[in-house]
């Protein structure tokens, strides 16, 4: 039996459908009946037959709370851990925390007690180090505590360290650390947003740099490794470094739009945050733009999978491509 969080995910949705096509024995957790409504969205863009969902064991529970989960490790012999709660808003910053360590540390506990043979878990090259601009960040950059990290930074760098702990537990792990991953499904959020937005007429671009991965690579990689005898190492996944700019005019481009025109420099976003923040003050909303995004949006961090790449023989599909099938998708 394997055991998914974050079933109702982005990255979660798309691992469940490959590992139902490769015959596996899934329990997956949830907590709204509206969720597993996504993961249906999720697997019809990959097939029509839509029965394959109930080829999984639906698990109601919260990962933070331990009476939940505890039933969920019976019979478990693998875990992907999927769930997290991605904000950049200072308000969830507790929640985070709660979510993304505790929760975590909940996992690992119950995973060592059950005597699971083998836990994956879906980190972020947040938590990765940074390097000089023009230098390849590798998995051997040390994360530095010491900089202003924002909270979803410092949350999954406390997660990794929980399921190092595990490692020492005899638990075998692996931890990928993707980078910004695209993928179907999931419009209003993450990523997906970014395809919503571009495909209506989004205006602006900065010049940052950051690493691309696309889902199907991601959850490939993920089967690939916890079916190997690879453990107790963590994997930079990332198919190419490309500019926001790149990527929001590939993404036009594909989808017949216009591309933006507008480039957004760092003093602008400075100010926006900042106005932002203030309004938020008065109001129950988040605000518009968080300072870590911001800060990100400017940010140039190129990184490097040659140690996957090394490790498995995989092949990453290529970005150009990835957005193709993800613009395909959102047409549906």
């Amino acid at each position: 039996m394997i055991l998914v969080t974050g079933g109702t995910g982005l990255v979660g949705a798309h691992l469940l459908y490959h590992l139902i096509i490769n015959k596996e024995e899934i329990r997956a957790i949830y907590r709204s009946e509206e969720k597993i409504e996504l993961v249906k969205k999720v697997f019809s863009y990959y097939t029509d037959d839509l029965s394959l969902i109930e080829k999984i064991s639906w698990f109601k529970a919260d990962i933070t709370d331990v009476p939940s989960m505890i039933p969920a490790f019976v019979g478990v012999e693998k875990v992907y851990h999927c769930a997290a709660f991605i904000s950049f808003n200072p308000r969830d910053y507790v929640e985070m925390r709660k979510v993304n360590i505790h929760g975590t540390a909940i996992i690992v506990n119950l995973s060592i007690d059950a005597k699971i043979k083998k836990l994956c878990f879906v980190g972020s090259i947040a938590a990765i180090g940074d390097a000089p601009n023009g230098v390849l960040i590798t998995e051997e950059n040390e994360w530095n505590k010491d900089l202003d990290n924002s909270g979803y930074s410092i949350t999954k760098f406390g997660a990794e360290m929980e399921v190092w702990r595990a490692s020492q537990e005899q638990v075998e792990v692996v931890i990928v650390n993707p980078g910004v991953i695209l993928g179907a499904g999931f419009w209003a959020t993450g990523s997906g947003k970014l395809f919503h937005q571009v495909h209506h007429g989004f205006k602006y671009y900065t010049a940052g740099i950051t690493g691309y991965v696309g889902v199907k690579d991601v959850v490939s990689l993920m089967i690939l490794l916890m079916n190997s005898d690879v453990k107790n190492e963590r994997f930079i996944l990332v198919s190419e470094n490309k500019t926001y700019k790149e990527l929001f005019f590939l993404i036009a481009d594909t989808f017949g739009k216009k591309r933006p025109a507008i480039r957004i420099k760092p003093w602008q976003t400075e100010l926006l945050w900042r106005f932002s923040a203030a309004m938020a003050r008065f109001t129950s909303k988040a605000p518009l733009l968080g300072k870590y995004a911001a800060k990100s949006a400017h940010e140039i961090s190129e990184y490097s999978s040659q140690k996957v790449i090394k490790t498995t023989s995989f092949k990453f599909e290529k970005i150009e491509e990835v957005v193709k099938d993800v613009c395909s998708s959102y047409r549906k």
